[in-house]
């Protein structure tokens, strides 16, 4: 006779590090190792956790003193583009996608150290070797896709973005672009593009990473219609994103302990 088990993994707790995105705070991350047959599932159900994947690993901030990092989602059945939005869609028609596996190219590479040259030259990927790249890219244990996005007129790569395909919809896990194109604004239309795929493919969610209140590098989430976050252990829908700063509170955070307990794990058959 077969059992139903829990699949409870391992986790651990980063050292603190400086925060990417808020000045004077520092950042830790609570992870647990991706791999064997359970992978996918155990990548569907953390994710919708607040969980992010990075190659084999599941993450989510863990910090002593703030929750201001929070997992944002698009619910694509109520999503509706915004006039500047809607513009956009008619604007970039010179850009054709293309779905590929997780295969790593050198054009690729060169599009990505071209993006992060540009735009995060003191980022914590600036220094990332054509060999890290492709590990980011190909190290995936889950159902994963490469998309590119080609300009009709030149032939050229014009942006990327690795996107993983959960039970419920699709992550864009990293993307990056062409600076070149910056009346095309593509890290928005990408958002975009990923919210017609999910919706063409019955997806009801377009997963986008963390939605940090008082952070410029990731305050554009806050423009999408339809923005959900997780918090307090359940996903809500946006509000006023002035009305978050509370999050930054020191006793806004549970111990980790605690953390660990409250997480639900997927079963599997035994």
């Amino acid at each position: 006779m077969r059992h139903s088990l829990p699949l409870a993994p391992q986790f651990y707790v980063t050292a603190p590090q400086p925060c990417p995105y808020l000045e004077d705070r520092m950042e830790r991350k609570l992870f647990t190792a991706l791999q064997g047959e359970q992978a996918q599932v155990l990548n569907d159900s953390l994710s919708k956790q607040g969980f992010r994947r990075s190659q084999n690993v599941l993450y989510r901030p863990s910090c002593s003193d703030c929750t201001a990092c929070m997992s944002a989602r698009i619910a694509v059945e109520d999503f509706k583009p915004s006039r500047s939005q809607r513009r956009l869609l008619k604007r970039n028609t010179q850009f054709e996608r293309r779905a590929t596996s997780p295969w790593a190219t050198d054009e690729q590479y060169e599009l990505f150290r071209t993006y992060l040259d540009n735009r995060h030259a003191d980022g914590g990927m600036a220094d990332m070797d054509i060999f890290e790249f492709a590990a980011m890219i190909e190290e995936t244990p889950i159902r994963s896709r490469v998309i590119e996005y080609i300009d009709r007129e030149t032939g050229a790569l014009a942006a990327t973005c690795l996107t993983d395909m959960f039970d419920d919809g699709l992550s864009m896990v990293y993307s990056f672009f062409d600076p070149v194109h910056t009346r095309a604004s593509l890290g928005t239309w990408m958002i975009l593009d990923h919210i017609d795929i999910a919706r063409s493919a019955g997806l009801p969610y377009v997963y986008l990473g963390y939605w940090v209140p008082g952070s410029d590098k990731m305050g554009y989430k806050a423009q999408f219609g339809a923005l959900e976050i997780y918090r307090n252990g359940n996903w809500e829908r946006l509000g006023d994103p002035d009305a978050y700063e509370d999050e930054l509170h020191p006793l806004s955070n549970d111990p980790i302990a605690e953390q660990v307990a409250n997480i639900s794990f997927p079963d599997s058959r035994g």
